[in-house]
C-alpha cells in the first residue's frame, strides 16, 4: 500500500485542472463551500460523494476519485472550514456537517447519491443517511470513527498516531496543508465533537444497503468495532483491505472503488 510522488502532486494541484479534476464553488447555506469534482463519464451509474475526515480534505480522495472516475461522477466536498471552503465563525459538529452536507447536495441537484464517509467523514455520512434518507442511494462507512473504547480526545488521538507509523510516507505533506488551511484550534475542537459523537444512534436508522470497509492493520477502526457498527445496520456488509491501515482511500484505492461498484451493482 502506497502513496507516490506524483498521487502527492495530483492530491495538491487544486483549484488547478488535474488529470479530470476541477474545482468549483458554490454557495451553500451562506457559505462558499468548495468541491472537487470528476467529469460525468454517462454512465448511468449514480453519483458519489466522498466525505473526508477530521483535518484534511478533498486532496486525500484524489486517488481514490479517479479510481471511480471511469465509472461514476465524483463529488468531493470540502467540509465547512476545511481544505477550500470558507472558514465559518465555529466549528461544526456531526450533526451541522450532515445538514450542510444535505443544503450540499441541494445546491447540485444531486438525485439519491452513494455517500462514502472515511473516519469522521463517516460519522458525518451515517448522520447525513439517518436524517436524510431520500438523498442517500448507498452508504460507505469507510475506517469510521469513533471506537467506544477510543472516545476521548487522548484515545482516539493516540490511535491516530500508532497510524502515522503503519501509512505511506507521502501522506504527510497533504496533512500539514490541510492542518494549515483548517488551522489547529478547529481540529481540536472538531475532535471534541467527534467523541461527543454517538454514531451507533445514526447507524441504527440506516436504511440503505451500507458497507463498512477498513484496512487490515487499521488502528483506529479495529475489526471489533466495525463488526459492533455493522451489526446495527439493517442491511450492511463489511469488506476489508489486507495491508491496508486507517487511510485506505489513499493507500487503496483500486480496491476501495472496487467494493463501492460491487454494492451499486445490484441496485
Amino acid at each position: 500500500m502506497g502513496f507516490s510522488p506524483a498521487q502527492l502532486r495530483l492530491a495538491l494541484a487544486a483549484p488547478r485542472p488535474a488529470a479530470g479534476l476541477t474545482s468549483e464553488w458554490r454557495l451553500v447555506d451562506g457559505l462558499r463551500t468548495h468541491t472537487r469534482r470528476t467529469a460525468d463519464p454517462r454512465t448511468g451509474a449514480p453519483p458519489v460523494v466522498l466525505v473526508h475526515g477530521l483535518a484534511v480534505s478533498h486532496r486525500y480522495f484524489t486517488p481514490l476519485a479517479l479510481a471511480l472516475a471511469p465509472t461514476h461522477p465524483v463529488y468531493v466536498p470540502d467540509l465547512p472550514g476545511f481544505g477550500l471552503s470558507a472558514h465559518p465563525s465555529g466549528a461544526y459538529d456531526v450533526t451541522r456537517h450532515a445538514e450542510h452536507l444535505a443544503a450540499w447536495l441541494t445546491a447540485y441537484g444531486l438525485p439519491p447519491a452513494c455517500v462514502l464517509g472515511h473516519s469522521f467523514g463517516a460519522e458525518v455520512a451515517a448522520a447525513l443517511a439517518a436524517r436524510h434518507p431520500g438523498r442517500v442511494r448507498a452508504l460507505v462507512l469507510a475506517g469510521p470513527t469513533s471506537d467506544p473504547a477510543a472516545r476521548t480526545r487522548r484515545g482516539l488521538f493516540g490511535r491516530w498516531l500508532a497510524d502515522t507509523l503503519r501509512e505511506a510516507p507521502l501522506q504527510t505533506p497533504l496533512l500539514l496543508r490541510d492542518v494549515w488551511d483548517a488551522r489547529p484550534p478547529r481540529v481540536y475542537a472538531t475532535l471534541s465533537h467527534s467523541v461527543r459523537n454517538a454514531i451507533e444512534a445514526d447507524a441504527a436508522r440506516v436504511a440503505v444497503p451500507t458497507l463498512v470497509i477498513a484496512g487490515s492493520r487499521d488502528p483506529v477502526a479495529p475489526a471489533a468495532w466495525r463488526d459492533q457498527l455493522t451489526r446495527l445496520v439493517p442491511n450492511a456488509r463489511t469488506a476489508v483491505v489486507p495491508g491496508a491501515a486507517h487511510n485506505v482511500a489513499t493507500t487503496a484505492p483500486a480496491e476501495v472503488a472496487a467494493a463501492v461498484r460491487a454494492l451499486l451493482a445490484p441496485h
